[in-house]
């Protein structure tokens, strides 16, 4: 059954939250993916709309070597009310990286991107002035998705001081080795809550939210989860062992993996695809859910997950389409 927001007439297939207060419009920022002309036309053409209105307007690109957060969350002069992203799954990532911990809505529009699990289409944007009436009256919903976070530790697992920054990921923490000239095998061991589970030969490992889990997880063998639930899924890449299977772990494990027989230091964390770190042996990372969301908004009334599932991946059903003649 599709849950209500307490504060606007939407209904989907979800989690939905409410934001506290109604969403006002007096600081917003707005990203496009960088090099992709046609969502720099749509950003500077909504970024002219709200300006009208009376709104201030943080505007840059975002990509592999433009990262505007920062700059623009302590240039604001006053809090932050919405993120509006223009692009693809991986613009958006990006932004529920930075934004999630100041607890930012973001608004993320497919324009120049590609599957677009976490993105509006561009559609619900075409008359964008009522977008904006929609948002200031709380005609809308808002999703929320756990994140991960991680962080390395050298050690026992006794020792809880971490030696690195806190990572965040919305789609997938990965241990996976980095070699500019070969392909690399990686030896991993993993515990959960400190128990040693098993250890992995093979390309890596992934940790993933249910968010990530229609990304590298499924490509990986993993299962689909609803991302209306909170859990951690692991999945070895490509492991050497038909037994090494997928685990669906409940959201308060915290998972630690050691890398083995590692003597080039060649075992790399990923967050969402973006390099975070090196772990060395004797070195472990701990992925675990975490402390914030990240929250995005829904513009369509008739939401649905399992519609977004046949839509991206192409679900075909049965070779022959038989009538279900059951139904009332």
């Amino acid at each position: 059954m599709g849950r209500r927001c307490s504060r606007n007439s939407l209904q989907f297939k979800g989690i939905c939250r409410d934001l506290g207060q109604i969403l006002q419009l007096k600081q917003v920022i707005i990203v496009h993916k960088a090099t992709n002309r046609l969502s720099q036309q749509w950003a500077e053409q909504c970024a002219a709309e709200l300006e009208a209105l009376g709104c201030e307007v943080l505007l840059g690109p975002s990509g592999p070597k433009d990262n505007p957060y920062p700059v623009f969350l302590a240039s604001a002069h006053r809090p932050i009310d919405l993120a509006i992203v223009f692009g693809g799954d991986g613009t958006a990532l990006a932004a529920a990286r930075h934004l999630a911990t100041a607890n930012i809505p973001i608004l993320a529009v497919n324009v120049g991107g590609h599957l677009g699990f976490l993105t509006e289409s561009s559609e619900e944007l075409s008359d964008s002035q009522q977008v904006w009436q929609r948002l200031l009256h709380d005609r809308f919903a808002v999703q929320q998705r756990m994140m991960l976070q991680a962080q390395v530790h050298r050690g026992h697992r006794t020792n809880l001081e971490p030696m690195s920054d806190c990572f965040l990921a919305l789609n997938e923490m990965c241990v996976k080795p980095a070699s500019p000239d070969r392909m690399i095998t990686s030896i991993l061991e993993m515990e959960i809550d400190g128990e040693v589970v098993d250890q992995y030969q093979g390309d890596g490992l992934l940790i993933s939210t249910p968010t990530g889990s229609t990304g590298y997880t499924v490509a990986s063998g993993g299962p689909i989860v609803h991302p209306g639930m909170d859990a951690l899924i692991v999945t070895p890449i490509c492991p050497l062992s038909l037994s090494s299977r997928p685990i669906v772990l409940p959201p308060g494990s915290v998972v630690s993996v050691w890398p083995l027989a590692d003597a080039d230091l060649n075992t790399k964390l990923w967050m969402d695809g973006v390099l975070s770190t090196a772990i060395w042996p004797g070195q472990r990372v701990d992925v675990r859910q975490a402390d914030c969301m990240a929250q995005f908004i829904v513009l369509r009334e008739n939401y649905s997950y399992y519609r977004t599932l046949r839509g991206k991946l192409a679900w075909a059903g049965a070779r022959i389409n038989y009538t279900n003649n059951h139904r009332n």
